[in-house]
């Protein structure tokens, strides 16, 4: 689909578009207020409705807790801006593009937070699903990507980062952050949110040195199923978070 400027303007403020700008920036401040971020660093990206090739992404520059909605740039593929008052971040273009395009991800947020990227600083290079409730929920659902190739400062490693994900909705970076793909914007900040609390339980156990005691594969299934088949819970946080953080 090709946008000529003036139909990008047009679009850009169309009513479905203005909501999902209104929700990713919430996610954004969201993400801040739960001390997710780093900086002016990382990004999220939202999809438009069937249109996997443009994409409504956080500027490059502001911090979190400050984006509003109408900070939220549109950007194509090929990391032309097309509507928006504010730059956009190379590294962002590259790895949200190929994710949007290549995984066929609607939303895609990507972090360096504390206790997730700790893990992919181990040998395991990721979360342990069979551990604590809040980690079951992912279970069947994570991707390793243990090889770490620099800053992601062109399309073929945007492209193997995507590739690497192998259909999976979250995918630990090794020694360098977590990506969590969702359908919605409200379904992929919940799982966000509960996957940096499942990293902090495994930190948090396996610095008591003492031995962990996992859950069948079985019963680490049955969580991810039960979770993942009523995300009421999911729409009902986000939406506490709109009260929260207008």
């Amino acid at each position: 689909m090709n946008h000529e400027p003036g139909f990008a303007d047009a679009l850009f403020h169309a009513d479905p578009v203005t909501a999902l700008r209104t929700d990713l920036a919430l996610a954004l401040r969201a993400a801040a207020a739960h001390d997710l971020g780093e900086g002016v660093c990382n990004h999220f990206s939202v999809a438009l409705p069937g249109d996997p090739d443009h994409f409504l992404l956080n500027p490059r520059g502001l911090m979190w807790n400050e984006v509003q909605a109408d900070d939220i740039v549109l950007v194509d593929a090929h990391g032309n801006k097309l509507a928006g008052r504010h730059d956009v971040e190379p590294t962002a273009m590259f790895i949200h593009a190929a994710i949007h395009r290549i995984a066929g991800k609607a939303c895609v947020l990507h972090t360096h937070m504390p206790y997730a990227t700790a893990l992919t600083l181990t040998s395991d290079r990721g979360l342990d699903t069979t551990l604590s409730q809040n980690a079951m929920r992912f279970h069947g659902r994570l991707a390793i990507d243990a090889e770490y190739n620099g800053l992601a400062l062109d399309v073929t490693e945007g492209e193997r980062i995507a590739h690497a994900m192998q259909g999976a909705d979250i995918v630990f970076l090794g020694n360098h952050g977590v990506v969590v793909c969702g359908e919605r914007i409200d379904y992929a900040y919940d799982d966000l949110f509960f996957l940096e609390r499942a990293c902090t339980a495994q930190v948090l156990a396996q610095s008591t040195g003492r031995p962990l005691e996992p859950v069948k594969a079985e019963i680490a299934a049955k969580v991810a199923a039960q979770i993942q088949s009523e995300r009421l819970q999911s729409e009902l946080f986000f939406k506490a978070l709109r009260r929260q953080l207008p």
